[in-house]
C-alpha cells in the first residue's frame, strides 16, 4: 500500500487566488519560504497497481498531471484511478468530479448522507449522469466492520462518522446527521499499517480517540492554528468550531489531542491559506515541529 497527497491546502488552495494578505502575498512577491499547496485530496494505491482517489478537488487535473501514476491507465483516455471516495460534500472535496466526466463511469463511494447532498443541494451526480455516469457504492460509518474497494486488492478500509458540519447548501445545514463528514482507517493488509485521515475534524470525543490510538499513523484537521485567525486576520467573520475545523493551538488543540498519541506519526492536511504554519521559519511552525508532528505538502508520500 501506498498513499500520497495530491493536495494538502483546504479550500481555494495556497497561495488563494484572489487573497492579497499575509502569506498569500508573501507568496506572490516571492518573501516567503512557504511553497504553494493545492487543495485537499490523497490517493491510495493497491497491490494491483490501480488507486483509490480520495476527495477530487477542483484542482485534480494538475493534481493528476503532476502525478504520473495515477495517468496510467488502460485505454486511450484511461487512467490509473479505480474508484473515488468522498469525505463529506464539500465544494473542495467534490467538484473535481465535473472535470472527470469525461470517461467510463465514475465508481463513487459515499455515505448516504453526503450522496443527499450531491442530488439535491449541489447536484454534481445528477449532471454527471449527462456525461460518464455514476455507479454509487454508499459507505456506512461503522468502527466495527471494514469494507473494500472493488479492484483494490490489499486495502481494507474503516469509516466513522466525525463531529463537524455539513455544508451551507445542505438540506439539513443546521442539522447534522452522522454521515455528513467522516474519518478513515486505512489498513495495509499485508503489515497491518493503520492510516488514519481526518481532513474535516471539529473535536475528539473518547470513542474517536480510542480509534485513533490503534492506528500508526495520524493524517488529521491542520486548516488553523487559531480558533479565531480569519477574523483575526481581516478575511472572514467565521470561528474554526463554526466551519467544523479542531484548530492546532490551545489547551484542548489539535497539537494536545495528538500527544496523546506518542507512537503515532502525526501529520496536518487541509491548511487554509491564512495559517502561519505554511511558513516554515514561523514561531507557529516551530511549536508544530516541536510537537513532533509534521505537516503535509503536494507529494507526500506514506509508504507504511
Amino acid at each position: 500500500m501506498q498513499i500520497r497527497v495530491l493536495g494538502s491546502a483546504a479550500g481555494g488552495g495556497f497561495p488563494q487566488w484572489n487573497s492579497n494578505v499575509g502569506l498569500n502575498q508573501a507568496l506572490h512577491e516571492g518573501t516567503t519560504r512557504a511553497e504553494a499547496r493545492t487543495q485537499s485530496s490523497i490517493a491510495v494505491q493497491g497491490d494491483n497497481g490501480r488507486w483509490l482517489l480520495i476527495n477530487a478537488s477542483p484542482d485534480i487535473r494538475q493534481q493528476i498531471l503532476a502525478t504520473p501514476a495515477l495517468r496510467a491507465g488502460p485505454g486511450e483516455r484511461g487512467i490509473g484511478i479505480e474508484a473515488i471516495l468522498l469525505m463529506d460534500s464539500q465544494i473542495d472535496h467534490t467538484t473535481g468530479l465535473t472535470l472527470m466526466r469525461e470517461g467510463a463511469p465514475l465508481e463513487i463511494y459515499c455515505t448516504r448522507q453526503v450522496h443527499e447532498d450531491l442530488t439535491t443541494g449541489l447536484p454534481l451526480l445528477g449532471v454527471l449522469s449527462h456525461f460518464c455516469g455514476v455507479n454509487w457504492h454508499e459507505i456506512v460509518p461503522d468502527v466495527d466492520n471494514a469494507f473494500t474497494i472493488a479492484n483494490l486488492p490489499g486495502v481494507r478500509f474503516i469509516a466513522v462518522a466525525l463531529s463537524s458540519a455539513a455544508p451551507p447548501y445542505s438540506p439539513h445545514r443546521t442539522d447534522p446527521h452522522p454521515g455528513d463528514n467522516i474519518g478513515l482507517v486505512i489498513i495495509d493488509e499485508h503489515s497491518g499499517h493503520r492510516v488514519f485521515y481526518a481532513p474535516g475534524l471539529g473535536a475528539v470525543d473518547e470513542p474517536l480517540a480510542a480509534l485513533m490510538a490503534t492506528c500508526d499513523t495520524l493524517l488529521v484537521d491542520g486548516t488553523f492554528f487559531t480558533e479565531t485567525e480569519m477574523i483575526d486576520q481581516g478575511v472572514g467573520v467565521k470561528t474554526a468550531a463554526s466551519m467544523g475545523h479542531l484548530p492546532q493551538s490551545g489547551e484542548t488543540g489539535m497539537l494536545a489531542q495528538l500527544a496523546r498519541f506518542p507512537a503515532a506519526r502525526c501529520i496536518l492536511i487541509h491548511i487554509n491559506n491564512t495559517n502561519p504554519i505554511l511558513d516554515p521559519d514561523s514561531p507557529e511552525r516551530a511549536e508544530v515541529e516541536s510537537a513532533g508532528v509534521e505537516v503535509a505538502y503536494d507529494g507526500m508520500e506514506i509508504r507504511p
